[in-house]
């Protein structure tokens, strides 16, 4: 008896011959071509029928991105860097005569010192070791005396003055 034999699958090739790929390859090309046209057609039509809306679309995107580009441009902060040199003069030299023409007490001086380094009323009485009252009561005689209505304003006049450093 003789066995018989059989095929190995594995040595099975199953490629199409040439000429398959070769019209797998052409109507490929074709559908895609016929395809892009259709497409093109659909695109033609939906233009041709929707062309109001398209255009009003446009120009409301064009006026909608000239509308942001001009708040942003008028909108816009302008920095100006201004460069004043200013003389620094020597050491701080107190201006006496101005002291007495205005009449402030040394006493006064001092809360004038401390009112420039930003103290409170408390912290400046705790420091000159005298009651709130009386800082407040040497502060008010110092408005008096540089017509000045706020602590920012006594300290500008007495610097202008050349009272304080």
């Amino acid at each position: 008896m003789r066995a018989e034999q059989k095929p190995d699958l594995t040595d099975i090739h199953l490629e199409p011959p040439p000429r398959v790929k070769k019209t797998i390859l052409v109507y490929g090309i074709l559908g895609g071509v016929l395809i892009a046209v259709l497409k093109i057609v659909e695109y033609r039509f939906l233009v041709l029928e929707h062309s109001l809306e398209i255009y009003g679309g446009i120009v409301a995107l064009l006026f909608s991105g000239l509308g942001i580009w001009l708040g942003l441009k008028l909108t816009r902060t302008r920095e100006t860097v201004v460069v004043k040199e200013v003389p620094v003069p020597g050491p701080f030299t107190r201006n006496e005569a101005r002291l007495e023409q205005l009449g402030i007490t040394p006493r006064e001086l001092q809360i004038l010192e401390a009112l420039a380094a930003g103290l409170s009323n408390r912290e400046i009485a705790e420091r000159l070791f005298v009651s709130e009252n009386t800082v407040k009561t040497h502060a008010a005689r110092l408005f008096d005396k540089l017509s000045a209505r706020r602590r920012t304003q006594v300290v500008q006049r007495a610097k202008e003055e050349g009272l304080i450093p």
